[in-house]
């Protein structure tokens, strides 16, 4: 390692907003980029309803979404990696 480089100082980005969109969830992180997600990509969430989707609060300063009503919480940093738990359904 070269001691003349300074460490660079990585944050991980955060989500600063929310919402859901039908049976997308979106969040909008602070380093200004828009992520969705299709609910169902995740147990929980694929069973929810709309308006339960819609509940969506952000936690832990940014780190972690939860819906009260279902129990779930899932992790931005998981999200942006696309760590989903289920596969993508496609239809035709």
């Amino acid at each position: 390692m070269n001691p003349k480089i300074d460490k660079m100082e990585i944050e991980e980005p955060t989500a600063i907003k929310a919402w859901a969109e039908g049976r997308t969830i979106y969040i909008e992180l602070t380093d200004s980029r828009i992520i969705g997600f299709p609910a169902d990509r995740f147990k929980i969430l694929s069973k929810a309803t709309d308006h339960q989707l819609t509940e969506v609060k952000i936690r832990l300063d940014g780190f972690a979404l939860r819906w009260e009503s279902l129990d779930e919480d899932i992790t931005v940093p998981g999200i942006v990696a696309g760590n989903f738990q289920l596969p993508l359904q496609v239809t035709s």
